[in-house]
Protein backbone atom coordinates (compact mmCIF):
# COMPACT_ATOMS: atom_id res chain seq x y z
CA UNK A 1 0.00 0.00 0.00
CA UNK A 2 1.32 3.44 -0.85
CA UNK A 3 0.39 6.71 0.76
CA UNK A 4 -1.58 7.67 -2.33
CA UNK A 5 -3.91 4.76 -1.63
CA UNK A 6 -4.65 5.76 1.94
CA UNK A 7 -7.49 7.73 3.44
CA UNK A 8 -4.83 9.19 5.71
CA UNK A 9 -2.84 10.72 2.85
CA UNK A 10 -4.80 13.97 2.93
CA UNK A 11 -4.72 14.84 6.63
CA UNK A 12 -3.28 18.21 5.63
CA UNK A 13 0.20 19.34 6.56
CA UNK A 14 -0.93 20.48 10.02
CA UNK A 15 -3.67 19.62 12.47
CA UNK A 16 -4.76 20.12 16.05
CA UNK A 17 -4.29 17.66 18.91
CA UNK A 18 -6.36 18.04 22.07
CA UNK A 19 -8.84 16.59 24.49
CA UNK A 20 -12.50 17.60 24.49
CA UNK A 21 -12.69 19.57 21.26
CA UNK A 22 -16.12 21.08 20.65
CA UNK A 23 -18.01 21.32 17.35
CA UNK A 24 -17.45 25.09 17.44
CA UNK A 25 -13.70 24.61 17.80
CA UNK A 26 -13.75 22.07 14.99
CA UNK A 27 -15.50 24.54 12.69
CA UNK A 28 -12.93 27.23 13.42
CA UNK A 29 -9.98 24.88 13.03
CA UNK A 30 -11.35 23.79 9.67
CA UNK A 31 -11.91 27.42 8.64
CA UNK A 32 -8.31 28.26 9.51
CA UNK A 33 -7.11 25.61 7.05
CA UNK A 34 -6.03 22.79 9.34
CA UNK A 35 -6.72 19.33 7.99
CA UNK A 36 -7.30 17.16 11.03
CA UNK A 37 -8.35 17.15 14.67
CA UNK A 38 -6.70 14.47 16.79
CA UNK A 39 -8.83 13.69 19.83
CA UNK A 40 -6.44 12.90 22.66
CA UNK A 41 -6.82 10.71 25.69
CA UNK A 42 -7.84 7.05 25.96
CA UNK A 43 -11.49 7.07 24.88
CA UNK A 44 -14.00 4.28 25.49
CA UNK A 45 -14.70 1.73 22.79
CA UNK A 46 -17.88 3.56 21.79
CA UNK A 47 -16.46 6.39 19.67
CA UNK A 48 -19.61 8.49 19.31
CA UNK A 49 -17.78 11.55 20.67
CA UNK A 50 -16.20 12.12 17.23
CA UNK A 51 -19.52 12.31 15.41
CA UNK A 52 -20.48 15.88 16.45
CA UNK A 53 -17.06 17.06 15.22
CA UNK A 54 -17.58 15.43 11.84
CA UNK A 55 -21.20 16.56 11.60
CA UNK A 56 -20.30 20.20 12.23
CA UNK A 57 -17.58 20.29 9.54
CA UNK A 58 -17.39 19.38 5.88
CA UNK A 59 -13.83 18.28 5.04
CA UNK A 60 -12.00 18.07 8.37
CA UNK A 61 -10.62 14.65 9.30
CA UNK A 62 -11.03 13.42 12.87
CA UNK A 63 -8.57 10.92 14.35
CA UNK A 64 -8.27 9.26 17.74
CA UNK A 65 -4.96 9.77 19.49
CA UNK A 66 -5.27 7.12 20.88
CA UNK A 67 -7.71 4.30 21.53
CA UNK A 68 -5.98 2.22 24.20
CA UNK A 69 -5.94 -1.51 23.46
CA UNK A 70 -6.15 -2.42 27.16
CA UNK A 71 -9.32 -0.43 27.87
CA UNK A 72 -11.25 -0.51 24.57
CA UNK A 73 -12.04 -3.94 23.12
CA UNK A 74 -11.52 -4.35 19.38
CA UNK A 75 -15.04 -5.51 18.47
CA UNK A 76 -17.00 -2.48 19.80
CA UNK A 77 -14.27 -0.18 18.48
CA UNK A 78 -14.69 -1.74 15.03
CA UNK A 79 -18.48 -1.41 15.25
CA UNK A 80 -18.10 2.28 16.09
CA UNK A 81 -15.60 2.73 13.28
CA UNK A 82 -17.91 1.26 10.67
CA UNK A 83 -20.91 3.30 11.82
CA UNK A 84 -18.89 6.52 11.70
CA UNK A 85 -17.15 5.73 8.43
CA UNK A 86 -20.46 4.86 6.76
CA UNK A 87 -21.84 8.25 7.79
CA UNK A 88 -18.67 10.24 7.01
CA UNK A 89 -16.75 8.19 4.43
CA UNK A 90 -12.98 8.50 4.64
CA UNK A 91 -13.02 11.28 7.24
CA UNK A 92 -12.36 9.18 10.35
CA UNK A 93 -8.96 7.74 11.26
CA UNK A 94 -8.60 5.21 14.06
CA UNK A 95 -5.44 5.73 16.10
CA UNK A 96 -4.64 2.86 18.48
CA UNK A 97 -1.81 2.08 20.86
CA UNK A 98 -0.65 0.27 23.97
CA UNK A 99 -0.53 3.26 26.32
CA UNK A 100 1.95 3.21 29.21
CA UNK A 101 3.05 0.30 31.42
CA UNK A 102 2.82 2.53 34.49
CA UNK A 103 -0.91 3.03 33.88
CA UNK A 104 -2.00 -0.58 33.40
CA UNK A 105 -1.41 -3.48 35.76
CA UNK A 106 -2.18 -5.89 32.89
CA UNK A 107 0.53 -4.39 30.68
CA UNK A 108 2.21 -7.66 29.66
CA UNK A 109 3.91 -8.37 26.33
CA UNK A 110 2.54 -5.15 24.83
CA UNK A 111 3.88 -5.79 21.33
CA UNK A 112 2.18 -9.17 21.08
CA UNK A 113 -1.02 -7.69 22.51
CA UNK A 114 -0.96 -4.94 19.87
CA UNK A 115 -0.45 -7.47 17.08
CA UNK A 116 -3.40 -9.49 18.38
CA UNK A 117 -5.54 -6.35 18.52
CA UNK A 118 -4.67 -5.54 14.91
CA UNK A 119 -5.57 -9.10 13.97
CA UNK A 120 -9.00 -8.51 15.51
CA UNK A 121 -9.42 -5.21 13.66
CA UNK A 122 -8.61 -7.10 10.46
CA UNK A 123 -11.21 -9.71 11.34
CA UNK A 124 -13.83 -7.02 11.91
CA UNK A 125 -13.00 -5.29 8.63
CA UNK A 126 -11.32 -2.07 9.82
CA UNK A 127 -9.22 -1.06 6.80
CA UNK A 128 -5.48 -0.70 7.21
CA UNK A 129 -5.50 2.65 5.43
CA UNK A 130 -7.72 4.23 8.08
CA UNK A 131 -5.79 3.26 11.17
CA UNK A 132 -2.51 4.48 12.64
CA UNK A 133 -0.39 3.33 15.56
CA UNK A 134 0.99 5.37 18.42
CA UNK A 135 4.66 4.53 17.87
CA UNK A 136 7.86 5.77 19.49
CA UNK A 137 10.38 2.94 19.26
CA UNK A 138 11.72 1.05 16.24
CA UNK A 139 9.69 -2.13 16.66
CA UNK A 140 6.26 -0.50 16.76
CA UNK A 141 7.27 2.01 14.10
CA UNK A 142 8.02 -0.91 11.79
CA UNK A 143 4.71 -2.51 12.72
CA UNK A 144 2.88 0.73 11.93
CA UNK A 145 4.07 0.53 8.34
CA UNK A 146 3.23 -3.16 8.03
CA UNK A 147 -0.19 -3.26 9.71
CA UNK A 148 -1.51 0.32 9.55
CA UNK A 149 -1.26 3.43 7.42
CA UNK A 150 1.62 4.60 9.56
CA UNK A 151 2.76 6.13 12.84
CA UNK A 152 1.60 8.80 15.28
CA UNK A 153 4.50 9.57 17.67
CA UNK A 154 4.24 12.09 20.49
CA UNK A 155 6.75 14.22 22.43
CA UNK A 156 9.27 13.64 19.69
CA UNK A 157 11.57 15.86 17.64
CA UNK A 158 12.37 16.38 13.96
CA UNK A 159 15.40 14.13 14.53
CA UNK A 160 13.03 11.40 15.69
CA UNK A 161 10.94 11.98 12.56
CA UNK A 162 13.98 11.43 10.35
CA UNK A 163 14.81 8.19 12.17
CA UNK A 164 11.19 7.07 12.01
CA UNK A 165 11.00 7.74 8.27
CA UNK A 166 14.05 5.58 7.73
CA UNK A 167 12.34 2.74 9.63
CA UNK A 168 8.85 2.96 8.12
CA UNK A 169 9.96 3.56 4.55
CA UNK A 170 8.93 6.21 2.04
CA UNK A 171 5.22 5.46 1.71
CA UNK A 172 3.85 5.06 5.24
CA UNK A 173 2.21 7.96 7.03
CA UNK A 174 4.23 9.80 9.67
CA UNK A 175 2.07 12.15 11.76
CA UNK A 176 3.90 13.28 14.91
CA UNK A 177 2.51 15.48 17.66
CA UNK A 178 4.51 18.54 18.74
CA UNK A 179 3.85 20.68 21.79
CA UNK A 180 3.51 24.44 21.40
CA UNK A 181 3.59 27.45 23.73
CA UNK A 182 2.92 30.76 22.01
CA UNK A 183 5.09 32.94 24.27
CA UNK A 184 8.23 34.85 23.41
CA UNK A 185 9.50 34.84 27.01
CA UNK A 186 11.63 31.71 27.02
CA UNK A 187 11.52 31.18 30.78
CA UNK A 188 7.74 31.61 30.94
CA UNK A 189 7.32 29.28 27.97
CA UNK A 190 9.55 26.64 29.55
CA UNK A 191 7.58 26.84 32.80
CA UNK A 192 4.35 26.21 30.89
CA UNK A 193 6.02 23.45 28.89
CA UNK A 194 7.32 21.73 32.01
CA UNK A 195 3.84 21.75 33.52
CA UNK A 196 2.45 20.10 30.41
CA UNK A 197 5.23 17.53 30.19
CA UNK A 198 5.57 16.78 33.92
CA UNK A 199 4.02 13.30 33.95
CA UNK A 200 5.86 12.14 30.82
CA UNK A 201 9.16 12.13 32.71
CA UNK A 202 7.72 9.24 34.74
CA UNK A 203 6.67 7.17 31.70
CA UNK A 204 9.34 4.76 30.56
CA UNK A 205 8.40 4.62 26.89
CA UNK A 206 8.94 8.36 26.48
CA UNK A 207 12.07 8.45 28.64
CA UNK A 208 13.56 5.58 26.63
CA UNK A 209 12.65 7.29 23.37
CA UNK A 210 14.37 10.50 24.47
CA UNK A 211 17.47 8.57 25.50
CA UNK A 212 17.59 6.93 22.06
CA UNK A 213 17.68 10.45 20.64
CA UNK A 214 20.77 11.22 22.72
CA UNK A 215 19.28 12.98 25.74
CA UNK A 216 21.06 12.19 29.00
CA UNK A 217 19.80 11.00 32.37
CA UNK A 218 20.17 14.58 33.57
CA UNK A 219 18.02 15.85 30.68
CA UNK A 220 15.18 13.44 31.43
CA UNK A 221 15.26 13.71 35.22
CA UNK A 222 12.16 15.64 36.34
CA UNK A 223 11.43 18.45 35.72
CA UNK A 224 13.61 18.15 32.60
CA UNK A 225 16.53 20.21 31.36
CA UNK A 226 16.09 23.33 29.28
CA UNK A 227 17.58 21.34 26.40
CA UNK A 228 14.84 18.72 26.35
CA UNK A 229 12.05 21.24 27.00
CA UNK A 230 13.23 23.32 24.06
CA UNK A 231 13.46 20.19 21.90
CA UNK A 232 9.91 18.95 22.50
CA UNK A 233 8.09 22.25 23.12
CA UNK A 234 8.15 24.85 20.35
CA UNK A 235 7.92 28.36 21.78
CA UNK A 236 8.52 31.94 20.75
CA UNK A 237 6.76 33.98 18.09
CA UNK A 238 4.31 32.43 15.60
CA UNK A 239 7.11 32.54 13.03
CA UNK A 240 9.55 30.78 15.40
CA UNK A 241 7.03 28.04 16.08
CA UNK A 242 6.08 27.62 12.42
CA UNK A 243 9.76 27.22 11.53
CA UNK A 244 10.16 24.50 14.16
CA UNK A 245 7.04 22.64 13.02
CA UNK A 246 8.20 22.90 9.43
CA UNK A 247 11.39 21.06 10.37
CA UNK A 248 9.27 17.93 10.79
CA UNK A 249 8.11 18.09 7.19
CA UNK A 250 11.69 18.52 6.02
CA UNK A 251 12.71 15.55 8.16
CA UNK A 252 10.10 13.29 6.56
CA UNK A 253 6.78 13.80 8.36
CA UNK A 254 3.61 14.06 6.27
CA UNK A 255 1.60 15.89 8.90
CA UNK A 256 2.21 17.55 12.27
CA UNK A 257 -0.44 17.64 14.99
CA UNK A 258 -0.16 20.72 17.23
CA UNK A 259 -0.75 20.33 20.96
CA UNK A 260 -1.23 23.76 22.58
CA UNK A 261 -0.04 24.17 26.16
CA UNK A 262 -1.20 26.91 28.51
CA UNK A 263 -4.89 26.17 28.99
CA UNK A 264 -7.98 25.66 26.81
CA UNK A 265 -8.44 29.39 26.33
CA UNK A 266 -5.12 29.44 24.41
CA UNK A 267 -6.15 26.86 21.81
CA UNK A 268 -7.99 28.87 19.18
CA UNK A 269 -5.90 32.05 19.53
CA UNK A 270 -2.72 30.00 19.11
CA UNK A 271 -4.04 28.02 16.16
CA UNK A 272 -5.21 31.24 14.56
CA UNK A 273 -1.87 33.00 15.06
CA UNK A 274 0.02 30.05 13.58
CA UNK A 275 -2.17 29.59 10.49
CA UNK A 276 -0.54 32.37 8.47
CA UNK A 277 3.11 31.52 9.22
CA UNK A 278 2.34 27.87 8.53
CA UNK A 279 1.06 28.85 5.09
CA UNK A 280 -2.39 27.42 5.55
CA UNK A 281 -5.20 28.24 3.11
CA UNK A 282 -7.85 30.50 4.61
Amino acid sequence: MTSSDTATSDLGRFGYFGVGATPEQAQEIERLGYGTIWVGGSPPAELSFVEPLLESTSTLKVATGIVNIWTAAAKPVAESFHRINDAYPGRFVLGVGVGHPEAHTEYRKPYEALVSYLDELDEYGVPTNQRVLAAQGPRVLKLSAERAAGAHPANATPEHAAQARAIIGPNALLAPVHNVVLNSDAEEARTIGRAGLAHYFYLSNYVNSWKRLGFTDADVTPPGSDKIIDAVVAHGTPEDIAKRLGEYLTAGANHVAILVYGGPEKVLPTMSELAGPLGLPR
